[in-house]
């Protein structure tokens, strides 16, 4: 009978952390409730990284630095989103190269006061039509739609 209840109540214990580990962090929405509104005539870029799958390895400590036009935005880390404000005009974004360096980027036109979405992920060559065998990490536009269910589960950095 003692064994019984030891086994329900260690049960019941695991089910609360893992419920616990489902509900969402408060430090997301009070970061997400305090980003600024976008100054006038100002464009605003959203740079996220999701959480990889297993089969990504050790590609979780890549903290890496995303560029515009050649100059640093900011550090990224796996699971994370930050958003930085930029003057209308165009920009090719692209990531510190890890793995096999590829010249991948994406241009993006930003427009005043439009938000545009890239992701940076982890991506073997031979999925990107590359040549040459490996693996490297890339800056890719996602629509709005798309991005928009991914950052409330990614730690929001803020401004950078």
């Amino acid at each position: 009978m003692l064994r019984v209840r030891l086994t329900t109540v260690i049960a019941f214990g695991l089910g609360l952390l893992a419920l616990a580990g489902c509900a969402p962090q408060s430090q997301q929405a009070a970061s997400k409730a305090q980003d600024p509104p976008l100054q006038p005539g100002m464009a605003r870029a959203w740079f996220f990284r999701q959480v990889a799958d297993p089969q990504q390895g050790n590609v979780y400590g890549a903290d890496l630095i995303i560029y515009a036009n050649g100059a640093p935005v900011g550090q990224i880390a796996q699971a994370t989103v930050f958003f930085h404000d930029f003057p209308p005009g165009k920009y090719r974004f692209t990531v510190q190269p890890f793995g096999t360096p590829t010249r991948e980027h994406d241009t993006v036109q930003l427009l005043p006061g439009e938000q545009a979405y890239l992701q940076v992920q982890w991506e073997a060559n031979w999925e990107a039509n590359r040549t040459g065998g490996g693996s490297s990490f890339t800056v890719l536009s996602s629509s709005p739609e798309v991005a928009q269910q991914y950052l409330p589960t990614l730690t929001n950095l803020g401004q950078r």
